[in-house]
C-alpha cells in the first residue's frame, strides 16, 4: 500500500511539472520550430510539396505539369530506376574529386541550370536569385529566353558562368539581336533548343487558362498581344512567334552571325546525334523538353548511349530530364555524359526558398553525387565507366545465362 502511495505522488508530481512547462512554452513558438524543421527537404524531391504549398495553382502546374498524358514526364524519372549501380570495392576513396569542364569552363559538379522560364513566378528575385545561386555554387546556369529577368539584369548581378538559350523567331533579325546582346554581356555559349516547332499540348495551362508576363529578354522587339482563345497565353504566343520552318541547313546562319559555341539541345537519336556534328556545333543537350513537348516519346536516360555511340567522343554530350538524386547524376556520366542540367528542382527550390532554395538543390546534389562515388570506389568523374550501371535490358540478358 505504501509503495503504491508513493508511486502515485511521483505521478502527480510528474504531471504537475509537465503542466508547468506547457505554460511556460509559446504554444505558436513550438509550432513554428516543428514546422520549421518539418519544411527543411532532405531531399530534392521534397522542395516539389513546398512549392506546390507556395506557388498559385495555375503556375505550380506549368513548371510541374508535362504534355498530353505525361508519360514521357513520368519516364523521365521512371527511366532513372530501371538501370542499378555495380560498385566497386576496397578503392581508395578518401579524397572525391567532382569537378569538371564544359565548353572550357571550370564547374564544381556536373550539374548545370537548365533553362526554364517565368522565374518571377516562383519568386519575386526571378532568374537573377537563381544566377547567385549557380554562381554561389560555381557552376553553369542556362538563361531561358523565356527569363522574366534581362539578359543585362542577370549579367550584371554575380559572376556565373552563364550561356543563354534560344528559340529561333519568325522575324530573324529578333533572334539575331538576342545572340548579340548575349554575346556583349558576357553570356559564353548559345544554347538552340530545336524541339519546339510548335508547344506541346499542356492540358493544365489549358484548362488553368495560364497567363503568361509580357516576355523580358525580347521586350520591345516582340509584339505582346495575342488573342489566347481562351486557353493557353502561352501557347498562343508561341505558336504565333517561333520559326516553324528553322531547318539544319539555317543552323549556319546562326553561326554566322556570332562568335559563340552553339550546343544543340533537343536530340534523342543517334541520326540526329551525326547530323549535329556535320553542322558543326559545340555540344549536344539529349533532351524531350521535360517531357512537355512530344509526348511517348522515350526518356531521355533511355537514349543517351545512343547518342553518345553515334557522336564518338567528338563533342561532348549533355543530358537533362528526371534527375533528382546524385546516383542519377552518376548512371549518366557512366552512360558517357559530361554533365546534366536540371530544371523544375531549381525552380521548385526557387519558389520554396528563394536564392537559399536553388544553392541547396544544387548542394544536395553535389553531396548525393560525392557519397555515390565514394559508395561506388570512384575517387574522380573519370573514373565511373560504363561497368558500373546495368540497364534493364542487360539485367534480363543475364537472368536468362
Amino acid at each position: 500500500m505504501e509503495l503504491w502511495a508513493t508511486r502515485f505522488v511521483t505521478i502527480l508530481v510528474h504531471t504537475n511539472l509537465c503542466r508547468q512547462s506547457a505554460q511556460q512554452t509559446n504554444p505558436g513558438e513550438a509550432f513554428s520550430s516543428n514546422r520549421i524543421m518539418a519544411d527543411e527537404p532532405v531531399k530534392v524531391n521534397e522542395f516539389r510539396e513546398l512549392a506546390r504549398r507556395a506557388l498559385p495553382k495555375m503556375y505550380y502546374d506549368f513548371y510541374a505539369g508535362g504534355a498530353e498524358d505525361q508519360y514521357t514526364l513520368k519516364e523521365n524519372e521512371e527511366a532513372f530506376r530501371r538501370i542499378i549501380i555495380q560498385p566497386r570495392i576496397l578503392r581508395d576513396v578518401r579524397s572525391i574529386d567532382l569537378s569538371t569542364t564544359v565548353l572550357g569552363y571550370n564547374i564544381s559538379v556536373p550539374v548545370m541550370i537548365a533553362p526554364t522560364s517565368m522565374h518571377k513566378k516562383a519568386n519575386p528575385e526571378g532568374e537573377i536569385a537563381t544566377a547567385r545561386a549557380a554562381s554561389a555554387c560555381n557552376t553553369i546556369m542556362v538563361l531561358s529566353t523565356g527569363s522574366t529577368c534581362s539578359l543585362e539584369e542577370v549579367a550584371s548581378c554575380c559572376n556565373a558562368i552563364r550561356f543563354f538559350q534560344l528559340y529561333v523567331y519568325k522575324r530573324r533579325d529578333i533572334s539575331a539581336k538576342l545572340v548579340q546582346r548575349a554575346e556583349n554581356n558576357g553570356y559564353k555559349a548559345i544554347v538552340l533548343t530545336v524541339d519546339c516547332p510548335r508547344i506541346g499540348r499542356r492540358e493544365a495551362d489549358v484548362k488553368n487558362k495560364l497567363v503568361v508576363p509580357p516576355p523580358k529578354i525580347p521586350e520591345g522587339l516582340l509584339s505582346t498581344e495575342f488573342d489566347s482563345d481562351g486557353g493557353s497565353g502561352l501557347a498562343t504566343m508561341i505558336n504565333g512567334t517561333l520559326d516553324a520552318s528553322f531547318r539544319w541547313e539555317d543552323i549556319a546562319w546562326l553561326k554566322s552571325i556570332t562568335n559563340l559555341p552553339i550546343l544543340i539541345k533537343g536530340v534523342l537519336t543517334s541520326e540526329d546525334a551525326i547530323k549535329s556534328m556535320e553542322v558543326g556545333v559545340a555540344g549536344i543537350i539529349v533532351s524531350n523538353h521535360g517531357g512537355r513537348q512530344l509526348d511517348y516519346c522515350p526518356a531521355t536516360i533511355d537514349v543517351l548511349e545512343e547518342v553518345v555511340h553515334a557522336v564518338g567522343g567528338k563533342v561532348p554530350v549533355f543530358v537533362d530530364g528526371g534527375i533528382r538524386r546524385g546516383t542519377d547524376i552518376f548512371k549518366a556520366m557512366a552512360l558517357g555524359a559530361r554533365a546534366v542540367l536540371v530544371g523544375r528542382p531549381v525552380v521548385f527550390g526557387l519558389a520554396a526558398k528563394g536564392e537559399h532554395g536553388v544553392k541547396r538543390v544544387l548542394e544536395m546534389l553535389k553531396d548525393e553525387l560525392e557519397l555515390t562515388m565514394t559508395l561506388s570506389g570512384c575517387s574522380s568523374l573519370k573514373e565511373i565507366t560504363r561497368s558500373h550501371v546495368r540497364t534493364k535490358h542487360e539485367q534480363r540478358i543475364a537472368s536468362m545465362l
